[in-house]
C-alpha cells in the first residue's frame, strides 16, 4: 500500500482557505501556508507558489470557489507545477472537483502528511499505522468514485468489471483495516508486557513530547549517549525510542522519544498512532520540548498542550524544557519550578534539567531504610511489586531495605523506617 500511493513531489502550488467560520485549528495563514511548504520539502518536493484566499465560507463544490480556482490553474500553468495542495482538509467530491478545474493532481494537508509518514516509518509497529492511516484516508475517496459511476446510471460502460472492481476494492480494504487493526492490537499487548516488566524494574518513564522539529531526539541523545539520527526535517522521528537514563547517582529513569506533533494533525492519525502514543498514557512525567526561538512558540505549545490533555494520564506532571534557549535573549524565556532553558546541542543546562527531573519524579515519593522483622518477610516481595527498592541486606536484625515510597506506603510501614535519605 505504502508503495503503490507514493507521490511523486517535484513542484507543488500551495493553497489555504481563510474563512470566518473556520476555527484557528482549521483556518489557512501565511504562517501555516509557511509550515506546509517546510511539509512539503521533507517530502521532497518544491514550493513553485503560494494562494491564500479570504472567504466568509468554503464553497461547498470546490473550497475555494470556482473564480480563484481558475487562479490557481494559470498559476499552475505559469510556473510549471504538477501538483496543488491544500492547506486545509478537503472533502473526496471538493478533491475530484478541483482536479476536474485545475487539469492536475490535488492533495491535501493530511495527504501529504501520510506521504512523509510513510517515507519515514522504518519499523514494523511503524509501518503498520501508516498503512492503517493511509487504507482510513483513501476508503471514503472510493466511495466517491463509485458515486460517480452510480450517478451514470448503470448505463453502458459503467457495469460490469469497473463497478465490480471498486466493490472489489472497498471491501479489501475494509478486511485489510480490520487486519491491520488486530496486528496493532498485539502490539498494544507486547507494550503493555514491556511495561510490566520496566514497572517490575522499578524504574519511572519519563517521555519526551513536543512539536515536530523542536530538538527531542537531540535531546535524548544528549542525555543517554544514544545515536538517534536528529536531522533538521518535520516528522524525522516516527518510532518511539527509549533509553535508560542515569538522572543522578541515586535515580535511574527510561527515557521515550515520541512522534512529534503538528497543528492540524488529522485526527485519523493520532487514532493510527494510538499505540506509539500510549507511552504518553503510562509516562511518570512529560518533559515538553519547546523550541525557544520559533516566532509561533505560544501557539505551538498550545497544540501540544491539547494533545498531552488528550493523550496522557490525567496528573501526569509536565515539565517544560525551552531548548535552543541560545537563540533567544534570556528575558524571552520563562522562569518557573516546571520551567527549565537549556540548549541540547551545546550541552547548555542538561545538569539543570537532570536535577528537575530528579525533582518532579520524587514529589511524593520518600527515600528511607526500612528494617522488617523477619515474620513480616513476605511484604518485600510486594514491595518489589509496589515501590522501588534499592537495594536489600538479611541482617541479625532483620530484613533492612533502601526503597523509595509513595505517600500512601510510607504511611503505612512508617513504624519500620530507620532513616529517612
Amino acid at each position: 500500500m505504502e508503495e503503490l500511493n507514493r507521490k511523486t513531489i517535484d513542484r507543488a502550488v500551495l493553497v489555504g482557505l481563510n474563512a470566518d467560520c473556520f476555527t484557528k485549528e482549521e483556518t489557512a495563514t501565511e504562517t501555516t501556508l509557511d509550515e506546509l511548504e517546510a511539509l512539503l520539502n521533507t517530502a521532497g518536493g518544491e514550493c513553485a507558489g503560494k494562494v491564500l484566499q479570504n472567504k466568509h465560507t468554503p464553497d461547498p463544490r470546490s473550497f475555494i470557489g470556482e473564480g480563484k480556482a481558475e487562479e490557481v490553474r494559470q498559476l499552475v500553468l505559469e510556473t510549471g507545477a504538477n501538483m496543488v495542495i491544500f492547506d486545509n482538509d478537503l472533502t473526496p467530491s471538493q478533491t475530484r472537483t478541483l482536479e476536474d478545474i485545475l487539469k492536475t493532481t490535488v492533495l491535501d494537508r493530511s495527504a501529504l502528511i501520510l506521504d512523509i509518514f510513510a517515507q519515514r516509518a522504518k519499523t514494523r509497529e511503524g509501518k503498520l499505522q501508516v498503512e492503517l492511516a493511509q487504507y482510513q484516508y483513501y476508503l471514503p475517496r472510493l466511495t466517491v468514485w463509485n458515486e460517480e459511476m452510480g450517478r451514470l446510471g448503470g448505463g453502458i460502460g459503467t457495469r460490469g468489471p469497473g463497478e465490480t472492481q471498486l466493490e472489489t476494492d472497498k471491501r479489501y480494504i475494509r478486511s485489510r483495516i480490520q487486519k491491520l487493526r488486530e496486528n496493532l492490537e498485539l502490539v498494544r499487548k507486547t507494550r503493555a508486557e514491556q511495561r510490566r516488566r520496566r514497572q517490575k524494574n522499578e524504574l519511572p518513564v519519563v517521555a519526551l513530547v513536543g512539536y515536530t522539529n523542536a530538538g527531542k531526539s537531540t535531546l535524548l541523545n544528549a542525555l543517554t549517549g544514544a545515536d538517534i539520527p536528529a536531522n533538521n526535517r518535520l516528522f524525522d522521528t516516527l518510532d518511539t525510542t527509549t533509553r535508560q537514563l542515569t538522572v543522578s547517582d541515586t535515580c535511574q529513569a527510561l527515557l521515550s522519544d515520541t512522534v512529534g506533533f503538528i497543528a492540524k494533525l488529522p485526527h485519523h492519525l493520532v487514532e493510527a498512532f494510538r499505540a506509539t502514543l500510549e507511552e504518553l498514557e503510562y509516562a511518570d512525567l512529560l518533559v515538553h520540548v519547546i523550541d525557544s526561538a520559533d516566532p509561533e512558540r505560544e501557539d505551538h505549545i498550545a497544540v501540544v498542550n491539547r494533545l498531552i490533555a488528550e493523550l496522557a494520564k490525567p496528573g501526569t506532571p509536565v515539565l517544560e524544557c525551552y531548548n535552543k534557549c541560545d537563540l533567544v535573549p534570556d528575558d524571552e524565556i520563562p522562569r518557573g519550578s516546571d520551567k527549565v532553558a537549556i540548549s541540547a546541542a551545546s550541552g547548555y543546562g542538561l545538569d539543570a534539567l537532570r536535577e528537575a527531573i530528579e525533582t518532579q519524579l520524587g514529589r511524593g515519593k520518600h527515600r528511607v531504610k526500612l528494617l522488617l522483622p523477619y515474620q513480616q518477610g513476605g511484604m518485600v516481595a510486594a514491595l518489589h511489586d509496589t515501590a522501588q527498592v534499592l537495594s536489600s541486606e538479611y541482617t541479625d536484625n532483620g530484613i533492612q531495605l533502601d526503597a523509595v515510597l509513595d505517600e500512601t506506603l510510607f504511611g503505612k510501614l512508617r513504624q519500620y523506617v530507620i532513616e529517612e535519605v
